[in-house]
C-alpha cells in the first residue's frame, strides 16, 4: 500500500479504452485539479493506479481483473474523469461570451456518451473539432452506458475528458 506525502492526495478516477474500463485511485499532489490531470505538461506516459478495477469488454462475456497497482499507457486512453458521486469546480468559465453549448454523442470505445461540448457560437461543429489542436476534449453533463452491458448503471459525470482522435461525434 502507498504511503501519502504531506502534499499529497488520493482521488479514485475512471478510464475508458477501446476494450475496458478502469476504475482505481490516483495519487497527485494536493493541489492538482484531477479532472483536467491529463492535459498537464510534463506528463509521464503511465497513469499509475492503486487498487484498480478493470472491466474487459472483449470478448463474448465481461471479464473483471483487480490489481494492486497498475501503470496504464496513457496513449490507450480514450476517456478520463473523476469517479462519481466526487466533483471539481469545471474548467470554463460560465460567463464567457460567445461560447455555447452543443449536445454531442460520442463513441467512446465500446462506451456511448451523451454530453456537451462547449464551442465558439462563430464556428460550425466540423469546425470545431477540425481545429481543435488539443490531446484532451472537454465533454461536460456526461452520461455513460455501454451498449452491450444494458445491466450496467449509466454514468454520469459533470466533466469526462475525450481523446477527440479516438471518439466518434455524432450531432
Amino acid at each position: 500500500m502507498y504511503t501519502l506525502a504531506p502534499d499529497e492526495k488520493v482521488t479514485t478516477v475512471m478510464l475508458y479504452t477501446g476494450n475496458a474500463m478502469v476504475r482505481g485511485d490516483l495519487v497527485t499532489k494536493e493541489n492538482a485539479r484531477v479532472s483536467i490531470w491529463l492535459r498537464m505538461h510534463g506528463q509521464v506516459n503511465y497513469v499509475h493506479l492503486h487498487r484498480p478495477q478493470v472491466l474487459l469488454f472483449a470478448g463474448p462475456q465481461t471479464k473483471s481483473l483487480v490489481y494492486e497497482e497498475m501503470y496504464f499507457p496513457i496513449v490507450q486512453i480514450v476517456g478520463f474523469h473523476i469517479a462519481p458521486p466526487a466533483e471539481e469546480p469545471l474548467d470554463y468559465e460560465a460567463d464567457e461570451p460567445n461560447r455555447a453549448m452543443r449536445d454531442v454523442n460520442l463513441v467512446v470505445g465500446c462506451f456511448a456518451l451523451k454530453g456537451k461540448l462547449r464551442i465558439s457560437t462563430h464556428a460550425d461543429f466540423a469546425t470545431t473539432i477540425e481545429v481543435a489542436h488539443t490531446g484532451w476534449l472537454s465533454v461536460y453533463d456526461a452520461e455513460i452506458v455501454n451498449p452491450f452491458m444494458p445491466q450496467m448503471p449509466t454514468i454520469q459525470t459533470p466533466l469526462i475528458l475525450v481523446n477527440p482522435m479516438f471518439v466518434s461525434f455524432g450531432v
